[in-house]
């Protein structure tokens, strides 16, 4: 295949794969803050088999208007290189820390795969048994039985449930406020089934916020605390935490922007690092930095966190439903003939990504603070690391 051609089915397939959300992306008519505009640090040891040219070239000239940092770690037994570039805040116009601490997103449904993986290890969860045994009452009578494993893979049918607002102007007013994972989760079993439990798939946040409140149950003590005991601290994830209701994030971080359309029609860029992201729960509310989730990403592929029987679980997709790419806490993604298992992630201001060859061959794992980052389109700067790192 010819390289250009090559490169169009990968940036299409990318943006299938990884487009963040379901809101429209506001349009940018500020110009873009002027600074620094190369990579703030790069580095490779050996990376004979990377394109550092283009992984280089794809950090360039940041902050603009999509990304105002970005820090990225490619790793494998191809090579390594680290870079980061942007700015800390865009009034000090401060150089990005690469060590940053931000907000993972949905990569926290690896995490809670791992949690509820490990649980089933130590038969404290049977990933056949309905969730409706472990949680009596949860869902209404309308709901048929739904199996954990259903709830990992996204084929339970449970349709959303409701958040703050619809439009990131009504989300950001009701940002500092608190929505329980237990009022989400009652709005969605307010709700008819979308489909028949194992028919179909439909990934949405619902069904690891279920799986977050199992682990509670079942463990009879915190999402957080089992989690950290089950993943994190086997991983090494040692700047990784879940904030709950505390809307700052602690420690090292860049700040994160939203791009907001004006009454007067232009567009500004509104700080959102402060937010409480409670509702996300065990499907989002996850921050950390892109050192510790490759540390995830190593640690769960090689068998240190999930056992065997139970790992294979996050490389099968579910039988018999087409189309399906999501397994239970990956999604599996294809790029000519080498696959690669992912998860990337996104909240207002932070866009995030692990993903890797079974094999570990290659690794990437990034953070971009995109101004758009719950757009419908792929951030472009996230495109064009996804792309040089995956040549």
């Amino acid at each position: 295949m010819h390289a250009r051609r090559r490169t169009a089915v990968l940036a299409t397939s990318l943006v299938a794969v990884l487009a963040a959300g379901p809101l429209a992306a506001p349009a940018f008519a500020a110009p873009a803050p002027t600074s620094a505009s190369t990579p703030a640090s790069t580095s490779a040891h050996p990376a004979h088999a990377l394109a550092v040219e283009a992984l280089t070239a794809a950090l360039t000239g940041l902050p603009d208007q999509d990304a105002t940092a970005a820090l990225v770690r490619v790793g494998g037994t191809d090579g390594t290189w680290r870079g980061s570039a942007g700015v800390h805040d865009l009034p000090s116009a401060a150089p990005a820390d690469p060590d940053a601490r931000f907000r993972a997103g949905s990569t926290t449904k690896v995490v809670t795969a791992a949690a509820v993986l490990r649980l089933a290890a130590e038969r404290s969860i049977d990933l056949n048994t309905p969730i409706q045994h472990y949680l009596p009452g949860l869902l209404g009578g309308q709901f048929r039985p739904i199996t954990v494993r259903q709830l990992l893979n996204h084929t339970s049918g449970i349709p959303a449930g409701d958040g703050l607002g619809d439009t990131f102007e009504e989300v950001y007013a009701h940002r500092f406020d608190t929505l329980t994972p237990q009022q989400v989760v009652a709005s969605a079993a307010a709700k008819k089934p979308e489909f028949r439990p194992g028919t179909q798939q439909h990934y949405l946040n619902i069904n690891y916020t279920i799986l977050g409140l199992l682990i509670e149950k079942v463990t009879g003590r915190s999402y957080a605390s089992e989690t950290n005991r089950l993943v994190l601290r086997p991983a090494g994830m040692r700047d990784t935490y879940f904030p709950g209701t505390d809307p700052r994030i602690a420690g090292p971080h860049n700040r994160g922007y939203q791009a907001a359309k004006k009454a007067d029609g232009t567009t500004e860029l509104v700080d959102v690092t402060e937010w409480n992201q409670a509702d996300r729960f065990a499907a989002g509310d996850m921050i950390s930095t892109t050192a510790d989730l490759e540390r995830l990403l190593t640690s769960l592929f090689r068998g240190r966190l999930v056992p065997g029987p139970q790992l294979r679980e996050m490389f099968t997709l579910p039988a018999h439903i087409d189309g399906a790419t999501y397994s239970a806490g990956l999604q599996r993604f294809v790029y000519e003939g080498k696959v690669y298992w992912l998860k990337s992630g996104a909240r207002y201001g932070y866009s995030a990504l692990i993903a890797g060859t079974r094999d570990l061959s290659r690794t990437l794992v990034y953070s971009v603070n995109s101004t758009d980052a719950k757009g419908e389109d792929m951030n472009p700067v996230a495109q064009r690391i996804a792309m040089a790192a995956l040549k």
